[in-house]
Parts: C-alpha cells; sequence; structure tokens
C-alpha cells in the first residue's frame, strides 16, 4: 500500500460527520456531547454542568440552539486538524511521530520469473 493510500485510510478512519455530530446535538445536546465527539472537552464538561443545574438550564438552551449554526464549521475544523497531523506524520489525536515501517526487501526469485516480469514490463 502506497503512502497515500495509508493516509487516506487514517483519514477516512478519524473524520468527523456533521451528519452524526447534529444526532449527537439534537438528542445528547444539553450535556454536551457533540463537543465531547468533536475533541472539545473543556465546553462539552461546561455544558454538562450547566445543564445539570437548575440555573444553567437558561443559558444552555440558547448556547444549544447557537450551536446548532455552529457545528458545521466545527466538524470542519476538526477534520483539517486531522488532515494536518497526518500531513505532519502523526496519528489524529497522539504526540508522537510515526513511525514509518521498514521497507520491504524483495525476495530474489527464480532468474526466469525475473524474466518474464522484466517481459511484461515492456
Amino acid at each position: 500500500m502506497d503512502s497515500r493510500t495509508r493516509e487516506q485510510l487514517i483519514f477516512e478512519a478519524h473524520r468527523k460527520s456533521t451528519g452524526a455530530t447534529y444526532l449527537l446535538w439534537f438528542f445528547f445536546g444539553f450535556f454536551g456531547a457533540h463537543r465531547f465527539y468533536l475533541g472539545r472537552t473543556g465546553s462539552g464538561i461546561a455544558q454538562l454542568v450547566l445543564s445539570l443545574t437548575i440555573v444553567g438550564l437558561i443559558p444552555m438552551a440558547f448556547w444549544w440552539l447557537i450551536d446548532a449554526f455552529l457545528i458545521p464549521e466545527m466538524v470542519r475544523d476538526e477534520n483539517m486538524k486531522t488532515i494536518r497531523n497526518i500531513e505532519a506524520g502523526r496519528q489524529p489525536g497522539d504526540k508522537s511521530k510515526l513511525s514509518s515501517p521498514p521497507p520491504i526487501q524483495p525476495q530474489k526469485l527464480d532468474p526466469r520469473v525475473e524474466e518474464i516480469r522484466e517481459l511484461r514490463r515492456r
């Protein structure tokens, strides 16, 4: 597998979905589930604490509605962060550098096989 395909597979595995984020926002938005999903744990904890207090329910309702308009940008930012991490050679969410596997040394085959391969390349 070449490096480009590998990078695409890593991105697809870590890509955040706008649809999934909206589902989390609609059903569990008062608890900050959509923010936890997008890696924004600080504001997710704030939403969770506010929703558990009676006084915090009113500001939380406004925050919940405002988040409906902010979700596409938050998803785009998270996906761009994933792309930058992949380009820098790191796994998303990882602080260490990726170590590329050692190159695979081709085995020496029968000379006739090598000759056939050379003929096919022409």
